[in-house]
C-alpha cells in the first residue's frame, strides 16, 4: 500500500492496484477466505480461516478488502460480487480497510451478510455473529485501538510464512487513507513475535516475513523501547532453527542502525528491502508529507549496497501525483537507476475522498495512466537487467512450487526437474527472460 511505512505491502510488483494475496479454499475444504492487497491481509485472512473453522463456520466465505486506491475498492467490490454467484446460500462477511472506512457503502451491497471493521474482525467470538441474531453491522472506531493482535496463523498452502508484528500508522500522507483503516501505530511484544516464530518454523515453514503497515515503526509504542533491528537480532538469536528471516516493505527513513547492522552480519535476514520511496522529486515529495527528499533515497540504497552487496532492492512509487510535471516524473523515473531498483510497485495516483492530496490540483486521468505505463517499462527493464546479471551464479533456492522458488534476493526461478515444494535447495541459473531466471537443481539443503 502506498501509506506512510508500506510494512504490509511489498513484493512482488504487480501492475494492478491491489491484488488477491491470499487464496480461497478449495471448494469443499472449509470456510473461504480471501485476502487483497497488503500481506497483512493475508496473515489476518488466514488467521479467520483457521477461527471460522474452529467456529463451525465450515461455509462462510470471507473478504478481506483494500482501500489503498478508489480502483482497489472497486475491484474487491467485484470479488465480493463474484463470490456471492459463486456461493449463493454461504454466508458471506466483508472486512478489512475499505470496508472499515466506508461500512455503509458495502452494508447496502445486497450480496453481503455482515459487515466487519479492523477491529471487530479479530474478535475470537467474531463467528458467533453469523449466527441467527446476529449484528449486520459491526464497526467500531479503529482510532481507539491501542493494542496489536496477537494470533499465529497457519499457512497450509505456502513455503513461506507471515508473522504479524506491527498494526497501523501514525503518518499523515497527503494520498494515504490507510490510517483510517488500521488506526495508530501498535506493537506486538517481543515474546509474542519470537512465540510466532517459533511456532511457523515447527509447523515446517523455511522462511518467514516480519509484517505490518509501518514496520518501521515497531517498538516505539512498547515501554522496552525495542528497535525492529533489535527485534530481528532476537529473533534470529531466540529460533535459530530459523533459515530464512525476511522483512516486508520498510520506510527507509526509519530504518535503525541495528537494522542496518543485522543487514550486513546476519545472512539468514535475507538481502532484499521493499521501500516506501514513492516519488523521486522533492516538491512532490514535500506535497506528499514524505519525510525523506531524493537525495536520502539514493544514500539509504548506498548504504544498504555498501553493508550488503548482493542485497536487491524494490520500492512503491507513485505515477502522476497532483501537479506533477513531466519534469517531475522524470526524476521518478530516474530513481530507479539511481537507487538501483530492480522490483517496483507502481501505483497511478487515486484520489481518495478525505485526503488532502484529493483536493490538490490533479492530473487528467490519460496523463496519470500513461506516466504509469512508462514507470511499470522501466521496472519491467530494470528487473531483466537484475535477472541477466545473476546468470552463471549458484543461487539458494526456497521451493514454491516443484518447480519455481525465490532466491534470497526474492528473484523467481523456474528449475528444469521438479523439486519438493517447501524445500531449500541450491541451483544453478542458466538463463533468464524478463520475468524469472531458468536453471537446474544441484543439491537439497540440510534445512529441506
Amino acid at each position: 500500500m502506498p501509506g506512510s511505512g508500506h510494512g504490509a505491502s511489498g513484493p512482488p510488483a504487480s501492475a494492478a492496484e491491489s491484488r488477491e494475496v491470499a487464496a480461497p479454499t478449495p471448494a469443499g475444504c472449509g470456510p473461504k477466505s480471501v485476502a487483497l492487497g497488503c500481506r497483512l491481509n493475508a496473515w489476518e485472512a488466514e488467521v479467520l480461516r483457521d477461527r471460522a473453522a474452529a467456529a463451525g463456520c465450515e461455509d462462510a466465505v470471507i473478504v478481506h478488502t483494500c482501500a489503498v486506491t478508489a480502483e482497489a475498492v472497486r475491484q474487491g467490490m467485484q470479488v465480493i460480487r463474484r463470490l456471492r454467484r459463486e456461493h449463493p446460500g454461504a454466508p458471506l462477511v466483508v472486512t478489512g480497510c475499505a470496508a472499515q472506512i466506508e461500512p455503509a457503502r458495502f452494508a447496502a451491497m445486497p450480496e453481503i451478510d455482515h459487515v466487519w471493521g479492523n477491529a471487530e474482525k479479530m474478535r475470537p467470538t467474531a463467528f458467533h455473529d453469523l449466527r441467527p441474531g446476529g449484528p449486520r453491522v459491526s464497526v467500531g472506531d479503529i482510532g481507539a485501538v491501542r493494542r496489536a493482535d496477537v494470533a499465529v496463523a497457519r499457512f497450509a498452502n505456502r513455503a513461506r510464512a507471515l508473522a504479524q508484528v506491527q498494526n497501523g500508522c501514525d503518518h499523515a500522507c497527503t494520498f494515504c487513507i490507510i490510517p483510517q483503516g488500521r488506526g495508530r501505530s501498535r506493537s506486538v511484544a517481543p515474546a509474542d513475535v519470537v512465540a510466532q516464530v517459533r511456532r511457523l518454523v515447527e509447523a515446517g515453514h523455511a522462511e518467514v516475513v516480519l509484517t505490518g503497515v509501518d514496520l518501521t515503526a515497531y517498538g516505539g509504542d512498547l515501554s522496552a523501547g525495542i528497535t525492529l533491528g533489535q527485534l530481528v537480532r532476537l529473533v534470529l538469536r531466540a529460533v535459530p532453527e530459523l533459515a530464512r528471516l525476511r522483512l516486508s516493505s520498510i520506510d527507509q527513513v526509519e530504518a535503525d542502525a541495528e537494522l542496518m547492522r543485522a543487514l550486513a552480519e546476519e545472512p539468514r535476514l535475507m538481502p532484499h528491502l521493499h521501500l516506501s520511496l514513492q516519488a523521486g522529486d522533492d516538491m512532490i515529495l514535500k506535497r506528499m508529507r514524505r519525510r525523506h527528499l531524493r537525495a536520502d533515497a539514493v544514500r539509504f540504497c548506498e548504504v544498504a549496497r555498501r553493508l550488503r552487496p548482493d542485497v536487491a532492492l524494490g520500492a512503491d512509487l507513485i505515477a502522476g501525483f497532483p501537479t506533477e510535471t513531466e519534469d517531475m516524473f522524470a526524476a521518478t523515473l530516474g530513481l530507479v537507476d539511481d537507487c538501483g531498483l530492480s522490483f517496483l510497485h507502481v501505483f497511478p495516483y487515486s484520489p481518495r475522498p478525505g485526503t488532502p492530496a484529493a483536493r490538490m490540483p490533479q492530473l487528467a486521468r490519460a496523463t496519470v495512466t500513461e506516466r504509469a505505463r512508462r514507470l511499470r517499462q522501466k521496472g519491467a527493464e530494470a528487473l531483466a537487467s537484475h535477472l541477466r546479471a545473476q546468470v552463471g551464479r549458484t543461487v539458494e533456492l526456497l521451493m514454491e512450487g516443484v518447480r519455481i522458488g525465490r532466491t534470497p534476493g526474492f528473484a523467481e526461478m523456474e528449475l528444469a526437474s521438479p523439486l519438493r515444494a517447501g524445500q531449500l535447495a541450491l541451483a544453478r541459473v542458466t538463463t533468464s527472460d524478463a520475468r524469472r531466471l531458468q536453471g537446474r537443481p544441484l543439491a537439497p539443503m540440510c534445512h529441506a
